[in-house]
This record gives structure tokens, sequence and C-alpha cells, in this order.
């Protein structure tokens, strides 16, 4: 056999291109409803915000439309799409056949130094719900669902999570103007269901939790309909 070829072991440093820079922070103001439903946006705008080319803002663009975010036309204004309750559902549908098997997973597998994570994140979130701060719950929300994917040795099952849920997101941060407290409440006791090393009791209050947006969709459209699609 020929020897192998002298190959340098290389120091790469993984870097996200500057379409993916883009595409991230886009979705970012999407999601958070920075960019509301109906915004038109533009490419040369961006570009010149971003102070990139416009050919990664395009592909940028691309990626958001296909994920449904974005409503692209020829030769018509490019808007961020109007809240599909539809999208919601299928999104709460992918996420919840994820997220109750993860907590049975959890159930078994988390310990002392994932509860005591689990509990700093969650008196953290006390203090947002104290302080009227849904943008910072929001985010200590993804933090306390993710934490519990990532401790259980089920990061991946987060990751696609994280690719799906997005038009919950959007309805997400709307709620909680009004379910500040109920969503608290929802984290303690699938917090106590794991601490109690009970994987129906975990799933149980799961499926409680990410079942309220059935409800509170409807409210959250009436007091925002302009943001949402008109659907049968």
């Amino acid at each position: 056999m020929p020897d192998p070829v002298a190959l340098p072991q290389l120091d790469i440093v993984a870097r996200p291109s500057v379409a993916d820079q883009v595409f991230e922070e886009l979705r970012r103001q999407v999601l958070t409803l920075e960019l509301a439903p109906g915004t038109k946006i533009s490419e040369v705008e961006v570009a010149k915000a971003m102070g990139v080319s416009r050919q990664p803002v395009r592909d940028a663009f691309y990626r958001l439309s296909k994920l449904g975010f974005l409503l692209i036309r020829p030769q018509r204004a490019t808007t961020v799409t109007l809240i599909s309750s539809a999208a919601v559902m299928q999104a709460r549908f992918i996420r919840m056949a994820l997220e109750l098997e993860t907590v049975r997973v959890a159930a078994t597998r988390l310990g002392e130094e994932d509860f005591a994570a689990l509990q700093e994140i969650l008196d953290r979130q006390h203090g947002a719900v104290k302080a009227a701060d849904r943008s910072r719950f929001h985010r200590l929300d993804d933090l306390f669902h993710h934490e519990i994917c990532a401790r259980a040795g089920l990061g991946f099952a987060w990751d696609l999570i994280s690719e799906n849920k997005g038009h919950m997101d959007r309805v997400r941060l709307l709620t909680l103007s009004f379910a500040l407290d109920d969503a608290y409440g929802d984290h303690l006791r699938i917090f106590e269901a794991l601490k109690a090393n009970d994987p129906d009791r975990s799933a149980e209050t799961m499926r409680a939790h990410l079942t309220r947006i059935v409800q509170q969709i409807e409210r959250t459209r009436d007091a925002n309909h302009a943001w949402f699609a008109d659907e049968d």
C-alpha cells in the first residue's frame, strides 16, 4: 500500500458566515416582534444598515421565507408574514412530541447538580415575573427547557425543537403580557415532577404547560388582530 499523504493539522476556528449572521439577526427580530408582522423590509435597506452586500441578505431572506417568516413577491415589497394560527399549532405538535419524551428521560437522569442549575434559572424567572419583564422571562423560559434537554443528554432534541418552534415563539411572547404567572407556575410544577423522579408526572406537567397556548391564542389574536392571518 502507498504511504499516506503527509498533511498538516489545521487550526480551524468555525465562524458563522455573513449570511448566517444576517439570518440569525433577522430571525431574532422577527421572533421577538421587533420586526412586527406585516412590516415591509428590503434587501437594500438591510444591507445598508448591517454594512454588508446584498447577496448575504438575499440568502437570509430566502431562508426566512422557506421557514414562513417572510413573504417575498416579485416586483412587490417583501413583508414579515402575519402570524398563522395553523403554523403555531403545527409547531406545538412537534414540540409536544419531542419534549414529552425528553422530560420522561430527564426524570430518570437528572441529579442534584442539575436540579441546582434549574433552581437558579427558576429564581431568575421569578425576578423577571416580579419585574413584569416579558423579554427576560422568555429568554429564561428557553434556557429552562434547553437545560432539561441538555442535562438529560438529549441536546439534539432541543436543536430540533428550536428549529421548529419559531411560529410558537411569536405568539408566546404576546401571551406573556397576561400569562407570566401561569408560565412560571408551570415551570415550578415541571421542576417538582423531575425532582420526584416521576416520568409520567413530568410528561403530564409538560403537556399541560404546552397546551396552554391552545386557549391563549384566541385571546392573543383578539387583542392583536392586525398581526394575525385570516384563516378558516
